[in-house]
This record gives structure tokens, C-alpha cells and sequence, in this order.
């Protein structure tokens, strides 16, 4: 199920070679690991509705702080119309409450993009564009959003988007991944973001 590799293609090879090894694993049996949060961040105070409801699709929540420990899950699966899929599960473990961040991904093959469901049953869509960086770390940027509701999707106007950018990376020195995400509105400014570093377990 190589929809990571088929997205980029021969700037897979550049990727750190623990990440190649990570998303080489991912697409095609259960991964697990574990860390810690040392930053999670979210917007301003009246957001906190809106991040509430997020819960209730284990999409976003209203929580902020340092070293939050994590755990991250990746389940290869198929969908109905028989298509690779990776289901990902991220939970955050705040003091006495479980918030999740999960998505949906597969590949169009057409467009050289992965397509990212989010929230469970999921509430919104992104195109995501993959590219390797210089230090052999992975480059994630959404493009294209929707908002979805049932079986209709609507596209979202820019001013109303959620922008987000992941950047993972392998520290040689202390053995970890560490992962950077940051959700901004061209508006609002920062909806969401946190950063951490984690490693699989055994």
C-alpha cells in the first residue's frame, strides 16, 4: 500500500532513512508509538465552543499545555470502493480526558495528492502535498478544503480555511521522531498547533 512512496515518487529515497522505514511500516501493517507533547497551543479564548464540539468527532479540542504525553496509531486498511487507505489515531492524555486527532488518508493517483478525511465521522477534507526537506525531514501542507456533511462536500473559500503544516523529523542524536503541526487561519491566525517527539514502541 504505497501511497506515501507513489506520492513522492523518487524524492522518497531523500527521506532521513528512519522515515522511510516509519512510512514504509505504516502502509502495510498497525504501527504504534508513543511520546510526548512538549507544546500544544490552540487559538483565541472564544474559540473554545467551536473546539468543544470538535471533541465529539475526535477532531480538535480546547485543551492547551506543555509535556502532554501521546500516542500515535496508523491502521492500514481498504475502503469500500476497495481503495489503500490509513486510518491514523492520535491521543492526546490531558489530566483526567482523552482528546483524539484523527484522520482518514488515501491517494489520488491522479492529482500526485493525498486525501485527508478528518474527524470521526469526518467533518472535513484537505488535499495534503508531500515534499522532502533538506535534512531528510517530511514536509506536509493542506491545500484544497472541504467541509463535509453526510454525503455532500462543499468547498470552503480560503478565508475560511484551516491551513495546516506538519513537519516530521528523526533526531539522530536523541533517537526520536519529532513532529511539528500548526493549523492557521489567513484570519484568525493560529486555530491549533503542537510539537513533540515520540518513538515506536516495541
Amino acid at each position: 500500500m504505497p501511497i506515501y512512496s507513489q506520492v513522492l515518487g523518487e524524492e522518497f529515497n531523500q527521506l532521513h532513512p528512519m522515515l522511510q522505514q516509519r512510512y514504509k511500516h505504516i502502509e502495510k501493517e498497525p504501527y504504534e508509538g508513543s511520546g510526548v507533547m512538549k507544546r500544544i497551543s490552540r487559538g483565541p479564548k472564544w474559540m473554545s465552543p467551536l473546539m468543544m464540539m470538535g471533541t465529539r468527532r475526535k477532531l480538535l479540542f480546547p485543551e492547551k499545555g506543555t509535556f502532554i504525553p501521546f500516542t500515535i496509531k496508523h491502521k492500514p486498511q481498504t475502503g469500500e470502493a476497495g481503495e489503500d487507505q490509513v486510518h491514523w489515531e492520535r491521543v492526546f492524555y490531558f489530566k483526567g480526558k482523552k482528546r483524539y486527532f484523527n484522520a482518514l488518508m488515501s491517494l489520488d493517483s491522479e492529482r500526485g495528492i493525498i486525501k485527508d478525511y478528518l474527524g470521526e465521522p469526518s467533518v472535513m477534507y484537505s488535499d495534503l502535498a508531500l515534499t522532502v526537506l533538506e535534512n531528510g525531514g517530511l514536509h506536509i501542507q493542506s491545500k484544497r478544503q472541504r467541509v463535509v456533511l453526510g454525503e455532500k462536500e462543499i468547498p470552503l473559500p480560503r478565508f475560511l480555511q484551516g491551513v495546516a503544516t506538519v513537519v516530521e523529523t528523526f533526531n539522530d542524536e536523541r533517537n526520536v521522531y519529532e513532529i511539528k503541526v500548526s493549523v492557521q487561519n489567513p484570519i484568525m491566525g493560529t486555530i491549533f498547533s503542537y510539537e513533540g517527539e515520540f518513538t515506536e514502541d516495541a
